[in-house]
């Protein structure tokens, strides 16, 4: 230890151009140290939360009374703020240090984003509308669109700006509807409207499921006109490809994996409560807490400090493919809850 500071001291001294030099070395090297332990510190995730008893005591706060659909919103509206207000703000279109350096969180974040965009989506599209032909809800007109911003963008506007927005008016939508002497806004909790939206999660971690499969490299046939003789495609397709995620980015679609899955089982538990009588009628409640436990399983603690990608069958570890199990059994389980809720 004394050799390596007399060796600093040394260089330092006999820095080459002089003081200008050292200023320059001195300036790196603190923010070096003050980044380090800040980049772990926000490379943190936010804990889970109770969804149910966070929006009753919301409620509560407010003197109001929390109607069928104001878990769900109130579940979207603490996510989409949780990455706003979490530890570092929200880190993606960061462009400075520590938070340009962050990439495991960003893709954590965008996991996140991923699910509150579907969500706004179908409170658009299906749960605050009676039928195809019923009028949208202004506010979800704005939110919506406001979520699917550029989550890239850091200068006029910026992604954190648009979010903001985005926020204000999903939460009129939510004190609209425990607003009792109103009817324009309104959340249908019915079997097809879950549905709907249960398919976009599906291919959602379906899609999720494959790339971390690809940690390993994999010959997988094209099954993309399967069950379908007379189907067709744009262009000719490659009958047999090899699938392989770049070594650089095994751990960016880990933890975009992560985040989505931390998401998701919020968004479910608070689903939970919204459709219990429909969950009830179709016998499927069990079903969807089965979805939950695999998805908590996601958000076991990672005691290695990197993502490890051994083979499937090797010495190491292969954080990937855990992941991709647990996502994969929770995927087979919402096919079997669409089912269920498409039985009469």
């Amino acid at each position: 230890m004394g050799l390596l500071i007399d060796w600093f001291l040394d260089f330092w001294d006999n820095m080459p151009g002089g003081k200008p030099s050292r200023a320059a070395f001195g300036a790196l090297l603190l923010v070096l140290l003050i980044s380090l332990p800040l980049g772990v510190y926000w490379s943190i995730p936010p804990s889970a939360f109770d969804p149910i008893e966070e929006a009753q005591a919301d409620a509560a706060a407010s003197n109001i009374n929390p109607t069928t659909g104001y878990t769900s919103v109130f579940t979207l509206h603490r996510l989409m703020d949780t990455l706003l207000h979490k530890p570092g703000g929200y880190i993606t279109n960061d462009k400075i240090p520590p938070g340009v350096w962050l990439d495991n969180i960003s893709h954590w974040e965008y996991g996140v984003l991923v699910q509150s965009r579907d969500l706004v989506r179908a409170l658009r599209k299906d749960f605050s509308r009676s039928q195809s032909q019923s009028v949208e809800y202004p506010a979800l007109t704005v939110a919506e669109p406001q979520f699917h911003f550029d989550a890239n963008s850091w200068l006029l506007p910026s992604s954190e700006s648009q979010y903001k927005e985005g926020l204000e008016a999903l939460h009129q939508y939510q004190m609209a509807l425990a607003d009792s002497g109103q009817s324009q806004a309104q959340f249908f909790a019915r079997a097809d409207n879950l549905n709907n939206w249960l398919g976009d999660v599906q291919t959602r971690l379906g899609s999720l499921s494959q790339r971390l499969s690809a940690s390993v490299g994999q010959r997988r046939l094209n099954t993309d006109l399967a069950g379908d003789p007379a189907a067709e495609q744009s262009t000719r397709g490659v009958a047999d490809t090899e699938v392989k995620t770049p070594w650089l980015d095994i751990d960016d679609v880990f933890y975009e994996a992560r985040g989505s899955a931390w998401a998701l089982l919020h968004i479910l538990k608070a689903i939970e409560h919204d459709f219990g009588p429909v969950l009830d009628k179709k016998n499927a409640r069990v079903s969807l807490r089965q979805i939950v436990r695999e998805l908590e399983a996601t958000q076991e603690t990672v005691w290695s400090p990197i993502i490890l990608n051994g083979g499937g069958f090797g010495l190491f570890a292969n954080h990937s493919l855990v992941m991709a199990n647990y996502i994969s059994r929770a995927n087979a389980a919402i096919i079997d809850l669409r089912e269920l809720l498409a039985k009469g």
